[in-house]
Formats: structure tokens, C-alpha cells, sequence
């Protein structure tokens, strides 16, 4: 019988003060099940723990009490796929979560049996409650909160009281009737201003609310697969909808039906907007609302143009940041990356794309690219904890790409700098340099790769990309490989970018990468360095690969080019593609994107 009290991961994790801890289910569960169906106490011994992940524990059904009292600093929380039932979570001045996470931005609880949210969350408001009107936010940075895959029937408006700066919620798969339903209460307009992903399919839905024009940075809704019957013309008042899911309802409007089913985002929009069908509907526009729009909007335009406002939008627009997006059907060979099924329990988020026309060679503009992945490592990336960015040569890599994860002692790689060596012997080296990194230096934290080897703990399997040849190009979350490095004459990559976490997360992280090579090429071609090798650079230099004086002339004058990358699994089905119509939308007000 496993002894409760005995937890390694927990001593060693107190003894090197690590901030990022991972407990797989399947190793864990025998002990959790012997000490009550809760989280260990000597957990709550960790002040210092950045990010918590306990996925795929059935035993799991409390989380035990004081854990928001012991882990003030905890950003991350992913309690995904356990047995959290409808107390799991706590109540009020109880245990669990029946305190306040003021630095947590990301909380994944899907796949557990919640019925009802925490008194944190908004589940109950009491006079003198974390999230009570009036009252400070139990969780003032929460972006992220997935409650996918539970038993939910209502939310209220504590949620939105409790979590004031939320961006994404999940909340498919739940017994949900009604959508805002007292998450947005009538007359409740400043609630959620964030939010731009909401999605709640698969529930039971019989009624969306108006209200939902109440959510003015809404990007994407998904209320497929429901019992609705209607939609109503106010989802047309959301500024910035761009993406919206209809399907699986039995709407009345066969017609409106037709556009769902074709995905159509933008002809709905305009046809709620004008009430439905001959404007006979909702708002009530008239037969000629198109036509009055039309002649309105030349009149503003023929009036800012009058009052020298259109040259300063041209000068505002030529000081942008510009990328032109290749679409697949305009690909001769786009990349593909096939997903294996292995990667589900390990790392199973991933997002690419091909980036051409970066310009490396001048100066000192490999340096800064490298030092602008390792800051979004730090900050984006919440060091690699939610997620991990690789870059790679393009004409270095065999398409199609494979995203698997494979045993320890059978993968190999060539992590960069090194020569080739298996993944298990690898973590033994870099945690024997660590051990004499803390011996030198006299202190707990370490650099480089080593202060990411705990992101491994308990894993059986470890992810990686691999090409058509076999080789591994990327082990996530550790090292790209040195066969596809990155030098001073690439000037095509492919990027990837990799979550345990979201994919959501991936995509935040590729839109800011390009944002961010968007602005260092444009510096480098407006401030003409000599080519140059600064000591720090020699050791990634190398004879070109292809070397192409028209096509360097090209890159001075045309944008970056983003060439759309397919994720499929591996029968060929459509899992993720980027960047999609709904990517870059964050960074847009700093970047023109040409579609």
C-alpha cells in the first residue's frame, strides 16, 4: 500500500526551491488515494511554487485546505482531467480554493465533476465574500479559465466580480441552459471588459441572451452543438466579433441556418444586423439599410478626407509594422506537422508557421532576435511553464513534420552546442552540470537548459518534432536541435511554438514572436549595420546554405511573409491551422496584416 506521507517530488522540489511542479496522475494516485482523496500537506510547503500541474488523478476529489493561504506566488494551476467533485473545489473560509490567488493567470479545471463554482470564483456571494460587490477580486490576474467538461447549470455574476481582467473561458461540455445567462445580468455593462473568447459548446443551451453585446472585446463565440432556436440581433452589436459557431442548433431561420452551416461569420453578423430576413426582425431595419449604409460611410470618408485626416491615417499606416499571410491554397509546399496520438498525456499543444524574408546578417540582428526569444520565454512563455517557442533554419528541415513523444532511452537528439546523445542521458548531464552550477555559485537557482529540467518530472514520455528523415528537430520543453539552427544567413524559419497547458496560449505566444520579428527586422533594415561577428555570434556562423543576392534585394522592400502551417492528426483531419482569420487580431493595432 503506497505510504501517503511519502512524496520525493515534494522534498526535492522544497530542496532545490523550485518554482514549476508537475505530478502526473497515473504516478501519484495511489498515494493520493491513501491520504484521503487530497492534495498533500507538505504541498502547501512551497511559498515559492510559480506553477502547479496535477492532471489525469481519478482519486483527486478535494484539494485540502489553506492552499490560496500557502501559495501566494502560484500564476498557473492545471488540475485538468481529476476527480474534483461538487465540493472538490471548497466553500467559503474552507479548504481549497476558499481564499484569494491574487498572482494566478491561469486556472484549468476541465474534466473534473464540478456542479458549482467556489465561493472565490463567484459561486457564492455572501456580505463579506473574496468576490462580494464592493469587495477587492479573489483573482485580479486571471486571464485563462477553462471549466470545460464538468457539470456546471448556472454562473453568476461573482465570476465576473472575482475575475475582472478574463480573456478566455471555456465552458463546453457543461448542463448549461442560458448563455450570458447571470454571468451578465441586465443593466450589468462594465463586466468582463476582456473577454474575448468565449465558448460553450455541447451544453444544452435553449437561449442566448441579448446581454452578450455586453462583452465589447468578444473575438471568438462558440455555442455550437445546442438547443437553440434563435440568435439574437444584439450578437451583431459585439465591436470586434470576428469569429462566431452556430452549428448543431435547430435555428427557426432556415436561411440564417444555410450561413451557420457554410460559415459564414461575416454575412451572419450583417444579417442580424439588419434584424434577419427583410429586416423584419429584432432591430427592425429597413429594406434599404444597406443601401443608407453604403452612402454614409462614402460621406465620412469624402469628410475626413476634406478635413485632413485621411493623409495622417496614410502616414500612420506607412509607420506600421507590415506582414503579408500566405494561405495554404496559394502554397505549392506548405508544411505540414502530424500530430501523434502519444503526445496527448505529455505536451499536446502545438502551433507553427513559416516566416521568409528575415534579415540576420547585418550587425548585431541575430543577437537580437535570440535575445528577444529568451525575453518572451521569461515573460509570455512564464519561463516555458506555459509554453515553449523553437525556431528553426527552413531550408534545414524534411517536411512533413511529426509531433510525437517517445521513451527517454529511444529518442535522440543534437541539442544545440552538443553532440548527438539520448533525451535520458541528457537530463542526467544537464542535472549533474546543474548540481555543480549550485556547488560553484553557492546558491539555489541555476542558468540556461538546467533551470528547466524539473518541466520533465514524472514524465514517461518525452515530447519532440521530428522530420521526414527522422530527425528530431525540437524537444520541448529543452533545446532545439543543431542540425536546424538558426544563423546569420537564414533568412526562411519555421517557428513552433508548444503548451501543456492551451492552445490558446500557443497562438498569444506565435502572434507576439511575429509582432516581434515584425519590429526587429524593420529596425535592421532602417539602421544599415556592417555585416559583423561579434563573439557571441561566432559559434553560429556558418558557410550560406543559399546564398541569393536577388532575393536579399527582395527583403529590403517587401513585408515579412507568414506562410500558413497545418496541424492534422494522423489521419489527415484538420486540428489547428495559424494563422487563421481570428490570429494577429491582438497585435493588430500595431501591425498591418495583409490577408
Amino acid at each position: 500500500m503506497a505510504d501517503p506521507a511519502a512524496w520525493p517530488e515534494l522534498e526535492a522540489a522544497e530542496r532545490e526551491r523550485r518554482r514549476e511542479l508537475v505530478l502526473p496522475g497515473a504516478a501519484v494516485e495511489a498515494r493520493i488515494r491513501a491520504g484521503g482523496g487530497r492534495l498533500p500537506p507538505r504541498l502547501l510547503a512551497l511559498p515559492l511554487l510559480q506553477a502547479l500541474e496535477l492532471s489525469g488523478c481519478g482519486a483527486l476529489r478535494e484539494l485540502g485546505p489553506g492552499l490560496a493561504a500557502a501559495l501566494p506566488a502560484l500564476h498557473t494551476l492545471v488540475l485538468r482531467g481529476n476527480g474534483l467533485g461538487p465540493a472538490g473545489l471548497g466553500a467559503p473560509e474552507g479548504p481549497g480554493l476558499g481564499g484569494p490567488l491574487p498572482a494566478l493567470r491561469l486556472l484549468d479545471l476541465s474534466g473534473n465533476g464540478l456542479e458549482t463554482l467556489p465561493a472565490a470564483l463567484g459561486g457564492a456571494l455572501g456580505p463579506a465574500g473574496p468576490c462580494a460587490p464592493g469587495g477587492p477580486p479573489a483573482f485580479p490576474q486571471l486571464r485563462s479559465l477553462n471549466l470545460t467538461g464538468n457539470r456546471l447549470r448556472e454562473l453568476g455574476p461573482g465570476l465576473a466580480r472575482a475575475a475582472p481582467q478574463l480573456q478566455t473561458l471555456l465552458l463546453s461540455g457543461n448542463r448549461l441552459s442560458a448563455l450570458p445567462g447571470g454571468l451578465l445580468p441586465p443593466g450589468a455593462s462594465s463586466l468582463l471588459p476582456l473577454l474575448s473568447q468565449l465558448e460553450a459548446a455541447d451544453n444544452g443551451l435553449q437561449e442566448l441572451g441579448s446581454t452578450i453585446a455586453n462583452l465589447p472585446a468578444l473575438k471568438i463565440l462558440d455555442v455550437s452543438n445546442n438547443e437553440l432556436s434563435e440568435i439574437p440581433v444584439e450578437v451583431a452589436d459585439c465591436p470586434k466579433l470576428k469569429e462566431v459557431n452556430f452549428r448543431g442548433n435547430k435555428l427557426k431561420d432556415k436561411r440564417l441556418e444555410k450561413m451557420v452551416n457554410s460559415c459564414q461569420t461575416k454575412s451572419i453578423l450583417e444579417y442580424l444586423r439588419v434584424g434577419g430576413r427583410g429586416g423584419g426582425k429584432g432591430k427592425g431595419k429597413p429594406d434599404n439599410f444597406d443601401k443608407e449604409e453604403s452612402k454614409k460611410k462614402k460621406r465620412d470618408k469624402r469628410q475626413k478626407k476634406d478635413s485632413g485626416d485621411g493623409e495622417q491615417d496614410k502616414l500612420e499606416e506607412v509607420n506600421k509594422l507590415m506582414i503579408k499571410i500566405l494561405h495554404i491554397a496559394e502554397n505549392p509546399a506548405p508544411v505540414v506537422v502530424k500530430v501523434s496520438p502519444n503526445i496527448k498525456e505529455v505536451r499536446p499543444y502545438i502551433v507553427g508557421c513559416v516566416v521568409k524574408g528575415m534579415n540576420l546578417k547585418q550587425g548585431n540582428a541575430l543577437k537580437r532576435f535570440l535575445s528577444a526569444q529568451i525575453k518572451l520565454h521569461d515573460d509570455i512563455c512564464e519561463k516555458r511553464t506555459a509554453a515553449t517557442i523553437a525556431t528553426h533554419d527552413l531550408q534545414l528541415i524534411k517536411g512533413p513534420l511529426l509531433y510525437d513523444a517517445q521513451p527517454p532511452n529511444e529518442l535522440k537528439v543534437m541539442p544545440l552546442g552538443r553532440k548527438e546523445i539520448k533525451a535520458k542521458d541528457l537530463v542526467r548531464q544537464l542535472q549533474l552540470e546543474a548540481e555543480e552550477q549550485r556547488k560553484q555559485k553557492k546558491r539555489q537557482n541555476v542558468s540556461g537548459l538546467h533551470k528547466y529540467l524539473q518541466l520533465l518530472d514524472g514524465k514517461e514520455n518525452y515530447p519532440c518534432l521530428v522530420d521526414a528523415e527522422g530527425v528530431v528537430i525540437s524537444f520541448p520543453p529543452i533545446t532545439n536541435s543543431e542540425r536546424t539552427k538558426i544563423r546569420k544567413n537564414t533568412c526562411d524559419l519555421f517557428l513552433e511554438v508548444t503548451s501543456g497547458t492551451s492552445l490558446q496560449i500557443c497562438k498569444d505566444v506565435m502572434d507576439t514572436l511575429i509582432l516581434k520579428m515584425a519590429e526587429l527586422n524593420k529596425f535592421t533594415l532602417e539602421n544599415k549595420e556592417e555585416e559583423s561577428v561579434s563573439d557571441a555570434e561566432s559559434d553560429m556562423i556558418s558557410e550560406p546554405v543559399n546564398s541569393n543576392p536577388s532575393q536579399n534585394a527582395e527583403q529590403e522592400n517587401s513585408p515579412l511573409t507568414v506562410e500558413q502551417v497545418r496541424v492534422v492528426d494522423m489521419d489527415g483531419n484538420l486540428k489547428v491551422l495559424y494563422p487563421s482569420k481570428t490570429d494577429l487580431i491582438l497585435v493588430s493595432s500595431l501591425l498591418t496584416v495583409i490577408r
